[in-house]
């Protein structure tokens, strides 16, 4: 995981969720109380008294009865579209400043211009915007093709900014997601779903700020992968830990957009129990295809949980890949949260055979996560 990606996830987090439910729980982690007053939420609940645009609690009224202001709600709502709007706007007009002087001068211009075009769309309430507005600077400090780099990314910034300011004529699923990567919170969308969650991997990021937990999980009955984020105050792990390869009888429930990956942890019903199963693997091939579909849902989407069956881990140059066992395609194989120790993990495992790997299949190529040996059920944490 590079830092961009543990910047990328921090941000998001942060613009879903401060550390407990007061301002003074988030100072702690050294949120700044205007992320309150913009609609800051965990898990799609309102905190101090923002809104997203499909609805929020409203203040405690007059009389101090805490019902939903549903009328108030829509003005907040709308007011703080028009805000991100302006925002996109501004964020439009910068990009082409960057174009028409071309991409040398963002190396000559230094971090400054981004901490300030990310501080104004903090202020546009979009942090969505803001924390893929930072990553620029990193961007050209990446080493060389970083102009290949930094165009990339500002074209996925360009992206979302026209997917919001034209939200209205989108499909329904890409609008919610055009909704979440701009930063307004989203709620679970639909009943939860009972299932045996199998608990595929538990990593890690860290960043100043914050310490984010990722939790990805397969349904046994239902098929379903999820993520479930959980965090903490930076240097602190997060509360929730789910040992990976038992099974949890629970609720999930899914959010809307972003491929609907990220769920809610809702009532468990029954401690983790080992389960010696593990989810149904497809082909080096199958997952290109898969993270090609993900990305006509998604386009701004990092990476997809993906399990990949019988294949064999093997040099390549300075690196390594995983190749099928029975075919011709592979897929780069990208240092995990363990670092070069999980690749070792997975070399000795495999012992220059086939094995079954769940990971992240992303633009850099695979992140080995979780293995289990040639005819095991027992799941290797990498």
């Amino acid at each position: 995981m590079t830092q961009q990606e543990v910047r990328r996830s921090a941000d998001q987090v942060l613009s879903l969720a401060p550390d407990s439910v007061s301002r003074k729980a988030g100072s702690k982690l050294g949120v700044p109380e205007r992320w309150f007053d913009a609609g800051c939420s965990r898990e799609g609940v309102v905190w101090g008294g923002g809104s997203s645009e499909e609805g929020a609690k409203g203040p405690v009224g007059e009389g101090g009865s805490g019902l939903a202001d549903p009328e108030a709600a829509r003005r907040r709502a709308e007011r703080r579209a028009e805000r991100i709007t302006a925002g996109a706007a501004e964020l439009e007009q910068r990009l082409a400043d960057l174009l028409r002087s071309g991409l040398a001068t963002a190396e000559r211009s230094g971090y400054g211009l981004w901490e300030e075009t990310a501080a104004r769309m903090v202020d546009a309430q979009a942090p969505g915007l803001a924390s893929r507005v930072r990553e620029l600077d990193s961007v050209v400090a990446s080493g060389p093709d970083w102009p290949t780099r930094l165009l990339e990314e500002c074209a996925l910034l360009h992206l979302l900014s026209r997917g919001w300011q034209h939200r209205e004529r989108l499909p329904g699923p890409l609008a919610a997601t055009v909704r979440t990567r701009v930063g307004l919170p989203s709620a679970p969308a639909g009943p939860p779903v009972r299932d045996h969650w199998l608990v595929l991997a538990q990593y890690d990021l860290t960043d100043p700020r914050l310490t984010t937990r990722r939790i990805w999980l397969y349904g046994i009955g239902s098929g379903r992968t999820a993520l479930v984020l959980s965090y903490g105050p930076a240097g602190r792990a997060p509360d929730l830990t789910l040992p990976v390869g038992l099974a949890l009888d629970a609720e999930l429930s899914a959010h809307a957009g972003s491929g609907r990956l990220r769920a809610t942890l809702g009532e468990r019903f029954a401690a983790p129990a080992p389960a010696l199963v593990r989810p149904p693997g497809v082909t080096t091939a199958g997952t290109t295809v898969r993270y090609g579909e993900a990305l006509r849902d998604d386009p701004w989407q990092e990476s997809v949980p993906v399990t990949l069956d019988d294949v064999v881990p093997v040099p390549d140059g300075d690196g390594w890949q995983v190749a099928d066992a029975s075919g011709d395609t592979a897929l780069p194989l990208v240092q995990g949260p363990a670092g070069r120790s999980g690749l070792w993990r997975l070399v000795a495992l495999s012992g220059g055979g086939p094995v079954t790997v769940f990971g992240e299949c992303g633009h850099r190529g695979f992140t080995p996560l979780t293995a289990w040996a040639p005819g095991s059920r027992e799941a290797v944490r990498l």
